[in-house]
């Protein structure tokens, strides 16, 4: 522990954000980092507690509570207080493969559990990783790590998203030989079409993929299994395969008018904006623009609120987000407890911006989309809502009652539906033989092993929709049990 008092005499400092109105005329990363001083400071904040709940890295009722990959955080935050940036890196990368997309777009458990918040706001633990591992890339501090012996061992790796990814590093610093198949014509998965750019840049994304590709794991794009090559092919080829094809299976609305054109899933609208600016600039036009339009987006959630972002940046006329659920409280609630995830109220990037351009938090709570009506050319024109109640029963059962006299009546050009994910697309799965339960692949949590010998599954494709932090963690254990795997399999022979 460096500064034995630091909690006490240095205060939270927040990381640096463009201000929302210059910010929204770019598809720039919108925050930055602090000063060096500036995040020692930060860093001196840490208590070095006993009991380290920051990296427990557990579920509590269904939310994430400290660091699912155990960052040994108060390390590098006292490393880092010293000004010991490169050996507070080390410490980093022996649990964190990609500190550069964690420090970007996780929404920070470990900050929840952090013993100071009991009380104060926590240690700016995502800030200071950011930071590690950005001055580890400018500084050379990384380059390509090629490992010394080959095993002679093949894998085949499904989906270039974060578990992917991660799994791709483990294995190949074990010395396996790893070819990554991606569907998309760029690799990373959501990290590149799923999250927009001015969360994550996708040249960071580009230089992380490259690095990897430098140290021997093999990319190919712009095959997806049973077009390009064949689940069998993979099969003969490999000795074995990793299916880590996400929970990419949209959920629909499924009212009146949802078939109305302009009626578009959330994720088709993001991927597109995100390749087209990676393309040609917007030059192209294989893009919606919302320029002048009035945008609604249906589903509370962050793939909700980056839809938010992006109509803002196209210069929408005017953007609403629908949420089922009530406005969550200032402060914790009585069943929401320090260590678990603080279900609070925020004003996250994109409400911030929302609020500056049109002078509105644009989240609407408790509301409920009855039909959507659309003009003569099967265009949509308006939506049709009413406010709800939230109803707790003494038996614990949540419902929601519908308030009559709340109706109302609001005009849309298009409508983005954003109300989560089903699940993992089945193809690929059943392709291998592998089942499928629950919209999710059928893999022991033990060891990540389907019941397909040789056929293993990690990240959403297996848990569900997830944080990147927990894809990573999941990247990192079923390499470790493919690893196993393959070790008995060279014994064996």
């Amino acid at each position: 522990m460096g500064k034995k008092t630091g909690f006490m005499e240095y205060s939270r400092e927040k990381g640096k954000e463009q201000p929302p109105l210059e910010r929204i005329k770019n598809w720039k990363e919108y925050a930055s980092r602090l000063t060096d001083e500036a995040l020692q400071i930060q860093g001196a904040r840490c208590m070095d507690c006993g009991t380290p709940f920051c990296h427990m890295g557990m579920e509590i009722r269904g939310s994430a509570a400290g660091c699912p990959i155990h960052n040994v955080i108060p390390e590098w935050n006292d490393l880092v207080y010293h000004g010991k940036w490169k050996e507070a890196l080390e410490r980093l990368l022996l649990t964190n493969n990609f500190p550069e997309f964690t420090g970007r777009v996780c929404p920070a458990p470990c900050e929840g559990s952090c013993t100071l918040a009991i009380s104060d706001p926590a240690v700016a633990i995502k800030s200071i990783e950011r930071a590690i591992i950005d001055k580890g890339f400018e500084n050379g501090w990384i380059t390509p790590r090629i490992p010394v012996h080959r095993t002679g061992k093949k894998v085949a790796i499904v989906g270039s998203g974060p578990a992917g990814l991660a799994a791709a590093d483990q294995l190949n610093q074990l010395g396996h030989s790893v070819t990554v198949y991606e569907r998309s014509d760029r690799a990373g998965g959501l990290l590149t079409y799923g999250i927009p750019n001015m969360k994550l840049d996708k040249d960071v994304v580009e230089r992380r993929v490259q690095l990897l590709s430098d140290e021997g794991v093999h990319f190919i794009l712009n095959t997806e299994i049973g077009k390009g090559v064949t689940a069998d092919e993979l099969k003969k080829e490999f000795d074995a395969v990793i299916l880590c094809t996400g929970a990419t299976k949209q959920r629909h609305l499924r009212i009146e008018g949802s078939d109305s054109e302009g009626v578009v899933l959330a994720m088709d609208y993001l991927t597109s904006t995100t390749k087209s600016l990676l393309d040609s600039n917007f030059e192209d036009g294989q893009y919606l623009d919302m320029k002048g339009k009035n945008v609604i987006v249906i589903g509370g959630g962050d793939t909700g609120a980056d839809c938010v972002a992006t109509a803002i940046r196209q210069n929408c006329k005017s953007v609403y987000q629908f949420g089922k659920h009530p406005q969550l409280p200032e402060h914790r609630a009585v069943d929401n407890p320090w260590p678990t995830n603080p279900q609070v109220y925020k004003l996250d990037y994109a409400y911030a911006e929302a609020d500056a351009k049109y002078g509105r938090d644009p989240r609407e709570y408790c509301i409920q989309t009855k039909k959507i009506v659309a003009d003569s050319n099967g265009h949509i024109k308006e939506l049709h809502t009413i406010q709800m109640e939230k109803v707790i029963s003494d038996e614990g059962y949540v419902y929601f009652n519908e308030l009559p006299g709340t109706e109302k009546v609001w005009p849309a050009d298009y409508v983005f539906v954003a109300i989560g994910f089903e699940g993992t697309d089945s193809g690929v799965a059943e392709q291998f033989g592998v089942k499928v339960t629950n919209n999710r692949i059928a893999a022991k949590v033990t060891n990540y092993a389907t019941n397909v010998e040789g056929i293993f599954a990690a990240g959403d494709a297996r848990r569900g929709q997830s944080l990147v932090v927990w894809a990573i963690n999941e990247g990192r254990n079923v390499a470790e049990s493919v690893n196993s795997f393959l070790r008995t399999q060279a014994i064996a022979q």
